[in-house]
């Protein structure tokens, strides 16, 4: 997909629940409530039927014969967001489906519910990362620069638009990692690096990649973090996990308010593409185990390693262990 788009939900909350891989085991006290659990789903099942519609709290709580108070907050505990968050996202659904599918930004927007082309434009924004009328040009305008280099983590390619870093992604083929990045923006400007052209990503990829290989410590580069908003609370929650320190996807949870979104805060650590520099490499299940990683096992354990004893990491020996979260 597009880096600039946000799946919304797609790889959030509601769509991973039953799909998710390498979970912790889910403690006693989480299993009694797994009726509640189903019920939040199916309301939130109700709200993606019907996200083109008008649906008001009382009319999602009669659903679910809870109170609308209730409702609010064991759909925000299971869900990691409100229900009128979760359909506004269901919507961005439908508007991207509608703008990929060749409709006119108008017709888009008026199929997706959405009631007036000043919210979309003051909201939507944030999670597609560009205007409506960008989206449906797949990117055309935008500029992404990107830099490779050979790490001792295997091949990277960095990636920033005019406000950040986009794309950090790991690979074992340089050729692959460009290809991919050409089908996150289908019609944006892609170029490659240069003095002339983004002298300073130039610059950020050469401090991360000594950081990755243990000589300097983590760069402060600016992030054009693009996600959902559940997606953005838990990058942001990361962002303060210091070098070193490892803690669960349940820590995770907490940590941004939303106790009972385990689950959905480990699909948004999957949906990271900023290695590193979004920690999600320092989140582990709750028994222990690695969990998983976007760009391999055989990574993660390095870099835990490197942080953990202030020491440059053995090379990436091609082949380690690929794990969804």
């Amino acid at each position: 997909m597009p880096a600039q788009e946000s799946e919304c939900f797609e790889s959030g909350p509601a769509h991973t629940v039953a799909a998710l891989k390498c979970q912790p085991r889910k403690p006693m006290t989480q299993r009694k409530t797994e009726p509640a659990t189903r019920l939040m789903q199916s309301i939130a099942r109700y709200i993606d039927r019907n996200a083109d519609q008008s649906l008001v709290l009382a009319e999602l709580a009669a659903q679910a014969q809870l109170s609308p108070s209730h409702l609010q907050r064991r759909f925000k505990a299971v869900l990691g967001v409100s229900p009128k968050a979760y359909q506004d996202a269901a919507r961005l659904r439908l508007l991207k489906a509608g703008l990929k599918g060749g409709k006119s930004v108008l017709n888009a927007i008026t199929e997706a519910g959405f009631q007036s082309t000043s919210r979309v434009y003051g909201h939507t924004t944030r999670n597609l990362g560009m205007t409506p009328t960008a989206y449906r040009a797949g990117g055309a305008g935008e500029t992404v620069a990107y830099a490779l280099r050979h790490t001792t983590l295997g091949p990277l390619l960095m990636a920033a638009t005019h406000r950040g870093v986009c794309v950090a992604q790991f690979g074992d083929d340089s050729a692959a990692l460009i290809a991919q990045l050409r089908e996150e923006f289908p019609k944006a400007r892609i170029v490659e690096s240069s003095h002339t052209q983004s002298p300073e990503l130039d610059a950020w990829i050469a401090a991360f990649e000594s950081h990755i290989a243990g000589t300097s410590p983590r760069p402060d580069l600016p992030l054009d973090l693009r996600g959902t908003a559940f997606q953005i609370r838990v990058w942001r929650f990361l962002l303060g996990v210091a070098e070193g320190e490892v803690i669960s996807y349940a820590d995770v949870a907490r940590g941004i308010g939303a106790p009972r979104a385990v689950r959905a805060s480990a699909s948004a650590c999957g949906s990271n593409r900023i290695a590193v520099l979004v920690p999600c490499h320092r989140v582990i299940r709750a028994d222990g185990g690695l969990g998983g990683y976007r760009w391999g096992l055989e990574r993660k354990r390095l870099l835990m390693a490197r942080e953990r004893t202030g020491r440059a990491p053995m090379r990436f020996a091609h082949g380690g262990a690929v794990g969804e979260r």
